[in-house]
């Protein structure tokens, strides 16, 4: 779709790709309340971005680009605004969004509150409850469809999209905390999230299963 005009949804604007040339650290949380949208069969499907994670360089130890660059991780070092989706555990895909002011770093998005095209989600997501469509990275994944092919799509005019919503007012309160499921450099508070949603897939205590039910 590169030189051509996407017509996506009334009062969304796609984030240019600049937006994505900062630390990542600073870009997760502006991401929060902008819209992911993927085009499914014709039709947009997508929703609000509640809940994040950045993932930095070689100082990050959970982050896929600390040793060196691999085939794999190969994005992250590449130029800001782009896909990064990989697999993991043998079942789910990851969706992340490349965010770095030099050398490596990732956005790993972590839950959806969901807007378009959610009976597509539904289908996708075996007829699950509406409340958990989007609410981890392997389910939002499943939900938009998002497989392997998009890594390294660019975030701006391809078939996958993130957009600001103009209409959208900002929550009173982001909140962070420590990264969900890591080891190594899992104290950092690199996780944000807006506090009250309840699409967000884990709140401090409460442990989120990822199952399609």
């Amino acid at each position: 779709m590169a030189g051509r005009k996407i017509r996506i949804p009334e009062g969304l604007e796609i984030i240019p790709p600049e937006f994505y040339s900062r630390p990542t650290e600073e870009v997760a949380p502006d991401l929060l309340g902008a819209v992911l949208l993927n085009r499914v069969n014709g039709k947009w499907r997508g929703g609000r971005i509640v809940e994040t994670e950045a993932y930095l360089g070689k100082d990050d130890p959970a982050s896929h680009a600390a040793r060196s660059k691999t085939p794999r991780n190969s994005v992250m070092f590449g130029p800001p605004g782009r896909a990064y989706v990989y697999f993991i555990y043998g079942n789910y895909f990851c969706f992340n969004a490349v965010a770095h002011d030099g050398i490596s770093g990732a956005v790993l998005v972590r839950a959806l509150e969901p807007l378009y095209d959610i009976e597509g989600m539904r289908a996708a997501r075996n007829r699950c409850k509406d409340i958990l469509l989007c609410k981890g990275p392997g389910r939002l994944c499943m939900a938009l469809e998002i497989e392997r092919e998009y890594n390294c799509k660019e975030l701006y005019h391809s078939e996958i999209i993130i957009a600001a919503d103009k209409n959208w007012a900002a929550p009173q309160e982001i909140a962070s905390g420590e990264r969900i499921g890591i080891q190594e450099g899992g104290h950092l508070p690199l996780r944000f999230y807006i506090a009250g949603n309840p699409y967000v897939s884990r709140t401090p205590g409460k442990a989120c299963n990822l199952d399609k039910t």
